[in-house]
């Protein structure tokens, strides 16, 4: 997966278990995609939350206090990347907080 770049996102969160076979996507997303997807986007913050059994999710935060929230429980690294690369793509208005 190509590591996307976004104007729109001011932050994005992920939530993950550090041994849940849910998480197991995610955190092999952090360890092989994260760093070109951060080389991209070196602005954006990118806050990674390991806590034992929480859901794996992806929070995303735009313009205007907008947040965004997707589930990425049981879905594989190329999931999850394409998840994250959905809300990068995604340009909400103020309309819609």
């Amino acid at each position: 997966m190509s590591a996307f770049v976004s104007s729109a996102l001011r932050e994005l969160r992920l939530h993950l278990s550090p041994s849940s076979p849910g998480s197991k996507g995610v955190r092999d997303f952090v360890l092989k995609t994260y760093p070109a997807m951060k080389a991209a986007n070196p602005s954006l913050p990118v806050l990674i939350r390991e806590a034992p059994g929480v859901e794996a999710r992806v929070f995303a935060r735009y313009a205007f206090g907008v947040e965004r929230k997707i589930t990425l429980e049981n879905l594989s690294e190329d999931e999850v990347a394409s998840k994250l690369k959905q809300l990068a793509e995604t340009k909400p208005s103020s309309a819609q907080a």
